[in-house]
């Protein structure tokens, strides 16, 4: 006969009604509404941890303490964090402009310069007015009468010298009867008559043989004259163009060399200054392109960054970062963190032969650049979806320089471009936002992460509810809705979004500080206020607003539901079987979560295969449920097989389930089949089951507790409460409950009813009304003596099998 267990003890051992929420007592706020309240005056709520953090990470200059903060999503550490960053770089000093410029010394290395904040554009413009100057300057010098007399004078010199060295060899041809007569081809010699006039061919094959032998013979000396003539003469053409040469060049300094001081005294920078000398010295060689013809000007050929307008070109100043009109530290926000948007790029542009040419003016920088002394502030999740973004950054903060380079280089032999533009000296504080998951995998796999990253800035997702918590809570919401331009809540309504808050969090003693949820309800609840023509916003409009949420969101539930009541989906809420068991599981569809109860069967028969997983066999079952199971397998064997091996042979199974089962919420439901399957003492299907159990038989508190019993209760109430229906949980998630107001009243009705588990013994004493039996010998009568005495007579089966 069965040892039954009082009726009483249903009552003894299920929850109150106070147990199942908490309550938000307007009473306890002094305000009427929140237009009373001042607002939130520390910028965020329960993150004091993080703050802390955050202030230390950004006022340490030490190398290698950058931040990564860390958090849930919702939490508000993107706003807060940058919020801080702003703060920070406000108190800090304006950075330095970067130009490049042209590298006279090695043309495809353009220079770096850098310049007081604002200076940069002043430098660009100056040397704009230089190169008008010198263009004005170089034209009068070269086009005075001064310089025309003395090159005058020069080319009359040397003139005068050629003349000399070519008379002299002319009067030796005389002498031996020649003359020297300049044609288009060079310099001939002709033989002249007595009466000193040239002889044609005609005359001079009429000449005496003796004579046109001599003729012929002076005139290979002649030539050899003449060749050393013209050498003289080319000499003396050399010596002209250097003198001319010098002259220019001389010109030239004397015409530029006021201009170029006056910038020097300007910029008193060593690098700046020997920029300027270098370009006094190309300007001083290259003085023709300032002063000569417009047709040259268009005919002449040139390289590099003089395609399009000359050697001239080279004198711009191509300003990289210009901080004209800045205020404190720079702080750059960079929402696509590709390589080029990090790094910065060479541009090319189109040629009319179709080819594609580029130069140092069409180097743009990159965010690192706009960021240098001050602050970068980048989602993790958006940079290592660009990977050598993150092998770029940690390679800058190593050298401590930003370097301009093509990614596809390291794996590429053919270069889009020559220029490698010198590299800039990096100081910035980088911030790198994102979640738990990324900031463990950068931390366990990038040893550059732990040595560049030191600072953690982590958000918690909940906090703890004190009166002075749900005070920072309701200035919080006076602050959003006066920023937002809504209307205010009164203090009933701040009392519902605190408990909305407490629900979220899943614990009645603390509050979420994922603010997302928070918000979208208040400014939900504002828009049916104000479509009811209300001033503020009141308890009704708060429940409004979430009963429309779940209407938009639940259809998913309706459909379960819909199949659970016409049979397609077998729920039992009524009556008892034997090895079977309503076990229940979250089902989450995105932007919403519902309990659903599954059932869960059980057989056990003669054998030694333990118990099987029908789910692991057909490998539809995770590692954290398989692992439940062989938990379950050591509670069984350590109750029942203390003295002798075990013989049975079960089967587990969750009816009806054609998708991956995992998690061990489910441990103890499966452990209750089991026992009713082996001691044949039926399970109330009218009860439910949550929790994961210990080989000890303790029960373990389970997540999601909240959407677990109101999906259970829904089922019930939808196919008809009996006031004998309700779940089991385990003691840990009391605290975490959060319930709804209709499961609520139907607990305050006795129409439902919710216990808490310590043991599994209380849970198969209140599923099947018979006691468990407390320790060994188990009291007749007792699930656990039934399970012993079935266990028994397998073994005894067995024995005589193999007899």
């Amino acid at each position: 006969m069965l040892k039954t267990i009082a009726s009483t003890e249903y009552q003894r051992r299920e929850l109150s009604l106070k147990d199942l929420k908490c309550c938000c007592d307007a009473d306890d706020f002094t305000f009427m509404d929140t237009s009373e309240l001042p607002g939130l005056r520390e910028g965020i709520v329960g993150q004091e941890r993080a703050v802390a953090a955050l202030k230390f990470g950004l006022t340490m200059a030490a190398p290698g303490y950058n931040l990564f903060v860390v958090g849930p999503v919702g939490t508000g550490k993107t706003t807060y964090a940058v919020q801080k960053v702003m703060e920070t770089a406000a108190q800090k000093p304006i950075s330095d402009d970067w130009c490049y410029v042209y590298n006279f010394q090695n043309p495809d290395q353009p220079l770096a310069l850098h310049f007081a904040a604002g200076q940069g554009h002043q430098f660009r413009a100056a040397m704009a007015q230089l190169v008008r100057e010198l263009e004005q300057e170089l034209a009068r010098q070269f086009d005075s009468e001064a310089y025309h007399q003395e090159s005058d004078r020069l080319l009359k010199h040397y003139a005068n010298q050629a003349e000399q060295v070519w008379a002299q060899v002319e009067n030796a041809a005389r002498q031996l009867g020649m003359a020297l007569q300049r044609t288009a081809t060079g310099v001939a010699t002709v033989p002249l008559a007595a009466n000193g006039k040239p002889l044609n061919a005609e005359l001079f094959e009429q000449l005496p043989e003796s004579e046109k032998f001599a003729f012929r013979a002076h005139k290979e000396h002649i030539e050899e004259l003449l060749e050393e003539t013209v050498r003289q003469i080319n000499a003396i053409q050399r010596e002209a163009r250097k003198a001319q040469q010098v002259l220019d060049e001389k010109t030239a300094a004397f015409a530029t060399q006021h201009l170029f001081e006056d910038l020097l005294s300007q910029y008193s920078e060593d690098k700046v200054q020997e920029f300027l000398r270098r370009m006094q010295a190309d300007v001083i060689g290259h003085h023709q392109e300032f002063h000569r013809d417009t047709d040259e000007d268009q005919t002449a050929v040139s390289q590099g960054p003089e395609l399009q307008s000359g050697l001239k070109a080279r004198y711009q100043v191509n300003v990289l970062v210009d901080r004209q009109g800045h205020q404190g530290a720079p702080v750059i926000i960079e929402s696509n963190p590709t390589y080029f948007n990090l790094f910065g790029k060479v541009e090319y542009r189109g040629t009319a032969a179709g080819g594609m040419v580029s130069d140092y003016t069409m180097v743009k920088a990159g965010a690192m650049h706009r960021a240098n002394g001050g602050y970068l502030v980048v989602q993790a999740q958006d940079l290592l979806t660009h990977p050598a973004s993150w092998q770029g950054l940690t390679r800058a903060l190593k050298n401590k320089e930003i370097r301009i380079e093509h990614p596809a280089e390291e794996s590429n032999w053919m270069v889009q471009s020559g220029l490698r533009p010198e590299a800039i000296p990096l100081h910035v504080k980088v911030v790198l936002i994102g979640t738990p998951a990324l900031f463990h995998l950068l931390f366990t796999n990038d040893d550059a992460f732990r040595k560049y990253f030191k600072v953690k800035v982590e958000f918690d997702a909940e906090m703890e509810r004190t009166p002075e918590s749900c005070q920072k809570y309701a200035n919080f919401i006076a602050s959003f809705t006066r920023e937002q331009g809504l209307p205010p809540l009164t203090r009933e309504a701040v009392g519902q979004v605190i408990d909305f808050s407490s629900r979220q969090a899943e614990h009645r003693r603390k509050l979420s500080t994922r603010f997302s949820p928070l918000i979208e309800l208040v400014t939900e609840a504002s828009f049916y206020a104000q479509q009811a023509g209300a001033t503020r916003v009141d308890v009704a409009h708060v429940q409004q607003a979430r009963r429309e949420r779940m209407n938009r969101s639940d259809l998913i539930k309706e459909k379960v539901l819909e199949m659970i009541l016409d049979g397609t989906i077998a729920v039992e809420t009524r009556g008892a079987k034997v090895g079977q068991i309503n076990g229940l599981a979250v089902l989450n569809s995105g932007d919403f979560s519902f309990g659903e109860p599954h059932r869960i069967t059980a057989r056990t028969y003669a054998g030694r295969r333990g118990v099987v997983n029908v789910e692991r066999e057909t490998a539809m079952s995770g590692q954290i449920h398989d692992k439940g199971l062989l938990i379950l397998s050591g509670y069984v064997a350590g109750e029942f097989a203390r003295n002798r091996p075990l013989s049975v042979s079960a089967s587990m199974v969750f009816e009806q389930t054609y998708s991956m089962i995992d998690g061990d919420s489910a441990s103890s439901t499966e452990l209750y089949a089991l026992l009713s399957s082996l001691s044949g003492v039926p399970i109330k299907q009218g009860i439910a089951v949550t929790g994961s159990v210990d080989q000890f038989g303790d029960i373990q508190p389970i997540g999601g507790v909240n959407d677990k019993v109101e999906g259970f209760f829904y089922i019930c109430q939808a196919q008809g409460l009996t006031g004998e229906q309700g779940v089991l949980i385990p003691h840990q998630n009391v605290a975490h409950l959060f319930l709804s107001d209709e499961v609520s009243q139907a607990v305050e009705k006795g129409l439902f009813h919710i216990w808490p588990l310590h043991t599994i013994k209380e849970g198969i004493e209140l599923l099947t009304g018979v006691e468990a039996g407390l320790e060994e010998p188990y009291p007749e009568g007792t699930v656990f003596a039934l399970v012993e005495k079935r266990l028994r007579e397998m073994e005894g089966t067995e024995v005589a099998d193999k007899a």
